[in-house]
């Protein structure tokens, strides 16, 4: 996976590599087990300070999201055990209620917004499958 910063984004650059890796991972493109850069590595490819990419990797590290082998480098994690419902729904709120308002702001109908959800869902992968299933119920890759 590549990986790269935009110093305009409006993000902490340890932020947006947190947000790439999170999102490699739930798109698939990052596998359990997969060797990442190590943080030089990756701190000189990017042109970043060393502990930016530290900070990043710590942070998923104390997510569950990477581990560390001593001398070996970092690596992805095996997806965890899932959420309880209760846990899930505390934590999406929030963000559901975020993407609501700011469809509202701009004008977007539900069924506009239902059908961009739809659309997009199909490069994720869900419920531990490989391939994410498109809206005509096959596989997509």
């Amino acid at each position: 996976m590549e990986f790269r910063i935009s110093p305009a984004s409006g993000l902490p650059i340890y932020q947006q590599l947190v947000e790439q890796v999170r999102s490699g991972v739930a798109r698939g493109k990052l596998a359990a087990d997969e060797k990442l850069p190590s943080v030089r590595e990756l701190s000189q490819s990017l042109v970043i300070n060393p502990n930016t990419v530290a900070r990043a990797y710590t942070e998923l590290e104390r997510d569950g999201v990477l581990y560390t082998r001593p001398g070996m480098g970092v690596f992805v994690a095996a997806k965890s055990a899932p959420l309880t419902k209760k846990v899930r729904r505390e934590r999406l709120l929030p963000l559901v209620d975020q993407l609501l308002v700011e469809a509202v702001e701009m004008g977007c109908s539900l069924a506009e917004l239902s059908k961009l959800i739809s659309e997009r869902s199909t490069v994720f992968e869900w419920n531990g499958t490989s391939e994410p299933s498109n809206a005509s119920g096959g596989k997509r890759k």
